[in-house]
């Protein structure tokens, strides 16, 4: 992998923002160590907190009428279709009779629970909560393929009445625009039908007492499309930041926006993980630190390929959405970590990665007050830090390309 150009340093404020998803009280605990030489207390604690970020659950509840898609929800928010091995069973009737968790194909913290059909003979409002373990869930999703009715509104409200959030997705809406287009083709006017769609179901849900429902049309087979972006961002400002960061990760990447923003959150954990190889860098073992590195940056950059959608099972689920030869869409991909990551191949990394680590040790010490004293640990950090950038940016690049080549638009 080439050093030059040199890596893009962060602005000042950029370096400020890199704490996201940190305590006040670990930030201060991280300076004190920092300030006072204990490089590894530094290390230990900002370990502490990159765990519980990893380890952090995010359970999704979907719910609805039998027919509504909401299994097909299930799979498609998974970045999955409805035949893949690991799919929720979906049909035109009821499949689902009984709670059933379907955990993120490679986020398996991120969990999306199918739930029973609140159509169903058995389904009472006052009890469904209670019967599908309500506590379980982060949030739920309630879906309608036509419209909103008296059971939804119940739901909502019990949902709302015990204290947690819930988002109504009206599906199909691609079936509905077809339909339109059909019976009236030169009358035919998407914006207009969609405005209609969502006006009716806004209406029906207050005629049933439920103030301000917040409504997202959405296609599951087009997942890209319509509410899905509007969603994906209430979401966003709504999860705690912790499960933020889990849900934005887990994200299918069908957008060029869904990318920018993993980009960045992966960008505010660079930090983390150099200061990290930094403290043991201070530990007097000769080769630990090495062996850190190579350790941290074989993990990471396994992540970022994954993370992107860049590895071999994902980039041919890709081909075969688009109808495309995988080959076709492979040929943009110019970053060797999108082809292999392996120790071997880490360790010559890091090997010619020495003048960029020296750059950035000496700009993190003299812009950024609590890196002044990081001393022996300083390269160590700088090379983590430099290759972890570096990396990331050539990964997230190479993922910008192949969306853009397979669907030949920026999407």
């Amino acid at each position: 992998m080439a050093v030059q150009p040199p890596v893009a340093l962060p602005s000042r404020a950029e370096l400020i923002d890199e704490y996201d998803i940190i305590t006040e009280e670990d930030i201060e605990e991280i300076k004190d160590a920092l300030e006072g030489g204990r490089m590894a207390d530094a290390a230990s604690k900002i370990m502490e907190n990159l765990q519980a970020l990893e380890s952090a659950r995010l359970d999704i509840a979907v719910t609805g009428e039998s027919g509504s898609g909401k299994s097909s929800f299930v799979n498609a928010i998974r970045g999955l279709g409805d035949e893949d091995d690991v799919s929720a069973a979906t049909g035109v009737v009821e499949t689902t009779l009984k709670p059933t968790p379907y955990p993120h194909p490679k986020h398996p913290n991120v969990t999306v629970w199918d739930l029973p059909g609140i159509g169903t003979p058995d389904f009472r409002s006052d009890t469904y909560l209670e019967q599908v373990n309500f506590s379980r869930y982060d949030f739920f999703i309630l879906i309608a393929s036509e419209r909103f009715k008296t059971n939804h509104a119940r739901l909502a409200q019990e949902i709302q009445q015990q204290g947690k959030r819930f988002y109504f997705v009206r599906s199909k809406v691609d079936a509905d625009l077809e339909a339109s287009k059909k019976r009236r083709p030169h009358a035919y006017d998407e914006e207009g039908i969609l405005r209609q769609i969502r006006e009716n179901c806004q209406a029906c849900l207050e005629a049933e007492n439920v103030a301000s429902p917040r409504i997202f049309l959405l296609s599951n087979w087009e997942l890209s499309k319509y509410d899905f972006v509007r969603l994906e961002e209430t979401l966003e400002q709504e999860l705690p930041s912790h499960k933020r960061h889990a849900f934005l990760l887990a994200l299918p990447n069908i957008s060029l926006e869904i990318l920018r923003k993993k980009r960045e959150a992966l960008q505010k954990q660079i930090w983390k993980l150099a200061t990290v190889s930094c403290g043991v860098a201070a530990v007097p073992i000769p080769g630990l630190s090495v062996a850190c590195d190579v350790t941290i940056l074989i993990r990471s950059l396994s992540e970022y390929r994954k993370n992107f959608g860049l590895d071999d099972d994902s980039l041919e689920k890709l081909a075969e959405k688009v109808d495309k030869p995988v080959e076709e869409i492979k040929e943009v991909i110019k970053s060797p970590l999108a082809r292999e990551i392996s120790r071997d191949v880490v360790v010559k990394m890091l090997t010619k990665a020495g003048g960029g680590a020296l750059m950035v040790a000496e700009y993190f010490a003299s812009t950024v007050p609590i890196f002044g004293s990081l001393a022996a640990g300083g390269i160590s950090f700088g090379t983590t830090y430099y290759m972890l950038r570096s990396s990331l940016n050539e990964v997230a690049d190479d993922a910008h390309r192949v969306l853009i080549k397979a669907f030949e638009s920026d999407v």
